[in-house]
């Protein structure tokens, strides 16, 4: 079994590190700075053995050469962009299986925010890492993509089994849920949802990780057969991939 501690780095980024129990291999998933990794490792005791990176932006891998010379790791990030990751030794894509240990990892593609975009699914411990694809009732901007790249990526992760837990790469979740609830103020679970959110914001706790199930009923990105958020978009005839589209327009300008 796999044991997830979320570290915070920056302003708002959140690393993980993935201990095997069986083996004490550890990973630390998209390392924006070295400082706060370190610390973690020290707080919980761990030794780092793998930095698994899900795509090239230096909020992701900006710690990767510190952690590798100070600790030994190996870098394992997407092959469709090795040329973009730090210190690299591992190439993987859709399709791979990738081994924590004696944790397994099926690997997907799951390009637009980047092209050489990744996620690393842990099956049998029920948690996926979505980088800046998916986000709590969210998704990434599409820096490297097309929106029907995006929609094709984050219908692979909408498919996954609802009780996986999603590990993304920042905590937007409060802004990203005043988007959604502006598109769908009538969803019952979205209501629900904030709520949590906004408790644990004032707390100034995290709201990672979230669920496949929680973000097919809440995250609008993932909802473009919803009535009301067609409605909300004066798009009820338009194909899913128009309306996806028009979803993550109005995101870039919402305020």
């Amino acid at each position: 079994m796999l044991n997830i501690h979320l570290v915070p780095c920056l302003s708002d980024n959140y690393a993980y590190l993935v201990h095997d129990t069986a083996t004490n291999k550890v990973a630390v998933v998209d390392p924006s700075e070295a400082a706060p990794v370190l610390a973690a490792l020290k707080a919980h005791g761990l030794a780092l053995t793998h930095i698994l990176n899900t795509h090239h932006h230096f909020d992701h891998t900006g710690g990767n050469l510190e952690l590798k010379e100070t600790t030994g790791a190996k870098v394992v990030g997407p092959r469709a962009d090795r040329e973009r990751i730090p210190g690299i030794d591992e190439e993987v894509g859709e399709g791979n299986t990738w081994s924590l240990g004696s944790a397994k990892a099926k690997i997907f593609d799951i390009p637009a925010h980047t092209k050489g975009h990744i996620a690393f699914w842990f099956e049998a411990d029920k948690a996926v890492f979505t980088g800046d694809t998916m986000f709590a009732m969210g998704c990434g901007r599409l820096f490297e993509g097309t929106p029907a790249q995006m929609w094709s990526s984050l219908s692979k992760l909408a498919a996954l089994p609802a009780d996986t837990r999603v590990y993304c790469g920042h905590e937007y979740t409060l802004s990203n849920g005043k988007f959604a609830v502006s598109l769908e103020p009538g969803n019952q679970a979205l209501k629900s949802r904030m709520a949590d959110v906004e408790r644990l914001r004032a707390e100034n706790k995290p709201t990672i990780p979230s669920t496949i199930g929680l973000e097919r009923e809440t995250n609008p990105f993932l909802r473009p057969a919803s009535p009301e958020l067609r409605k909300s978009l004066a798009l009820e005839t338009a194909d899913v991939v128009e309306v996806f589209a028009e979803t993550r327009r109005r995101k870039d300008v919402f305020k």
